[in-house]
Parts: structure tokens; sequence; C-alpha cells
């Protein structure tokens, strides 16, 4: 009996801890920055040679540790309809006309039909929409061998209690960055974007971890 207790008390305990919700975009999220320049900065003096840029070259990202500003703007729409319809009837019918002089006169006058339809309709209709804007800031975490950057970021916003999660992911050409260091989500490759949230809200959306047992074994 107490055995059954202190595991009805450890379930409910977990229950109670706020699990982060898992992702699929790249890891790790956020890296420091890379020194750069093997003297260590003049204190004192306008020149930082650990952080300095040339004069003429602007404020892009392009280094580990640098970051970038995603406007998120995803919009997808996609329909699809499919008809069948067919159509099959057969008539077969056959007679015993008068017989003379052979064997089986009995089934004279004997008339036989047969008719067969088969008839086969469906219909299916699929659409689906998503809206998906914002922006986030993200981190390079990796700088790759053509100049392309690896990025990465998250960001949590706590309402009540609940706590939603915005991610994402991605490379990024630095020839595609603005003036102002920020990126369209549309020119973001391999881009892996999330939202996701937990608290009451979304776990009240979420089916019960018995009943998705019995959904599984369940042949009806």
């Amino acid at each position: 009996m107490s055995r059954l207790l202190l595991l009805t008390v450890s379930a409910l305990v977990l229950a109670a801890c706020e699990t982060v919700p898992p992702t699929n975009v790249h890891q790790p999220m956020t890296v420091r920055p890379a020194a750069r320049g093997d003297s260590p900065p003049a204190n004192g003096s306008i020149y930082q040679p650990g952080a300095s840029r040339t004069l003429f070259e602007d404020r892009r990202s392009r280094y580990v540790g640098d970051t970038m500003t995603i406007v998120i703007a995803e919009t997808t729409s996609a329909s699809t309809k499919s008809n069948t319809n067919v159509n099959r009837s057969t008539s077969i019918s056959a007679s015993v006309p008068t017989v003379s002089g052979l064997p089986g006169k009995s089934l004279q006058g004997l008339a036989l039909s047969a008719e067969s339809e088969n008839t086969l309709a469906g219909k299916g209709d699929a659409a689906a929409n998503n809206v998906f804007t914002g922006n986030i800031t993200v981190t390079v975490i990796e700088v790759l061998p053509n100049g392309n950057l690896l990025v990465s970021g998250e960001k949590q916003v706590s309402i009540g209690h609940g706590t939603e999660y915005i991610r994402l992911s991605g490379v990024v050409n630095p020839y595609f960055i603005s003036t102002a260091n920020t990126i369209s989500s549309a020119n973001v490759a391999d881009a892996r974007i999330e939202y996701k949230a937990t608290g009451a809200i979304s776990e009240a959306q979420v089916m019960g971890w018995l009943a998705r047992f019995f959904m599984s074994v369940l042949p009806f």
C-alpha cells in the first residue's frame, strides 16, 4: 500500500512540474563569440583588436556569436480535391427453344436470366492554411566553409501559468542579410520553425497516456 501511495505521489509531482517541449532545431541554440586577434585589447584606446572591424565594413552578422533578426513571415496554403465515379452493369439472358427428337424435353421453355451491377462513388477534399508571423533574434553558431551561416535561437514568453516557446534555426546566406542586419525567413535554407507552449491550455489538448495506450492496442 505504501509503495502504491509513493508511486501516486511521484506521478503527481512529475505532472506538476513544467516540462520543456522537445525541439528539432539545430543545437546549440546559442554560443559565446570566438576570440579574434592574437593580441589582447588595449584598454583606454579607441581601437580594440579583439572586436575591431574594418573601416568600411557594415554591421551584418558574419562571425560565430553574432546575432541577427529573422522576420518570420510564413504563409502556406494547400488544397486538394478528388472525385471518383465508376459504374458497371451486365445483363445475361438465355432460353431453351422447342426441343424435338432429342432428349431433355422437360427443359423446353425454360428461361434463364442474370443481371449484375457495380457502382463505386468516392469523393475527397483536403485543405490546410497556416500563418506564422513575428520576429526572433538568433545567434550564429557556425560559419560554414562557403561562408554561409548556421543560425539558431529561442524566445520564451511566459504569460500567467503558461510559457510559449518560439524556436528557429537554419542556414543563412550573408548576401541576403539587409543593412539593418535582418533577413526574411523565406531566405533561410533548411529552416526549422517551431511554436510550442506549455501550461493548462496546451495540456488540455493532449490525450492522456492511458487513453493513448488503449488507442494503440484496441483493434476496433
